[in-house]
């Protein structure tokens, strides 16, 4: 478990104030799948991630969940809602078994004139806010096939300690299309599939064209169908 101290947010602070936020901080265990809050809750509360991993998700109308990333510990959450008395704009979920600790923002603004805590602070919603825009540039320029090709080339691991429904879930998808894109990649050459959900590249030149052209050519690697043609005549 971590301390506040360990927390970058919180690092440059005097023990004066680190005391004082964690006695009046209150700290929460969670079970696997526990929501720590919904999107359009309000709080007065800084919720940091002690232990464990969360994911934030958007909720579309017909019960799609969008998932806009994913944490581990240690971590702030929430923090435009909190600085903003905004509802938050995600749902935010367990993924694993975790601690969070909730800070009460009398307690944060008293810190703001803390020239170095406030630095930490604007580079917390700073990172959130790249994080948000590459989210946007991924779902308005990318095509499902792009963003499959540039999470290989990018977290190709990735695909061993998910499920597919999750790997999904974080590119938007529905595990149906996933699954097609992952035939179509395997037809053409570009991956191989082995047991363990374990995934290697074959052809990183091929994933990129698919990043660039935003869709998998048909005859990728057509030398080698080339040949099985001739073999078969």
């Amino acid at each position: 478990m971590y301390n506040l101290a360990d927390i970058q947010l919180f690092s440059k602070l005097s023990d004066h104030y680190l005391n004082e936020i964690k006695q009046n901080s209150i700290v929460r265990k969670y079970t696997k799948d526990s929501i720590i809050f919904y999107e359009g809750d309000r709080s007065d509360y800084l919720y940091i991630l002690l232990e464990g991993t969360i994911k934030l998700y958007k909720t579309t109308p017909k019960g799609t969940q969008i998932q806009i990333n994913r944490f581990d510990a240690p971590a702030t959450i929430g923090e435009y809602a909190c600085f903003e008395s905004q509802p938050f704009p995600a749902t935010c979920e367990f993924v694993t078994e975790g601690k969070v600790a909730m800070v009460h923002f009398d307690y944060i603004h008293k810190n703001l004139d803390d020239r170095q805590f406030s630095l930490e602070l604007i580079k917390s919603l700073t990172a959130k806010i790249m994080v948000l825009s590459a989210l946007v540039h991924k779902e308005t320029i990318y095509s499902s096939e792009a963003k499959v090709a540039k999470m290989l080339i990018e977290n190709v691991e990735i695909f061993t300690k998910l499920k597919y429904n999750e790997i999904a879930a974080i590119l938007n998808l529905t595990p149906e299309t996933l699954s097609r894109i992952f035939k179509k990649l395997k037809k053409e050459n570009i991956i191989e599939m082995r047991t363990g959900h374990h995934i290697k590249i074959l052809n990183y030149e091929s994933l990129e064209d698919v990043i660039e052209s935003n869709k998998v050519k048909d005859c990728t690697d057509c030398i080698t169908e080339f040949k099985k043609k001739l073999k078969k005549d």
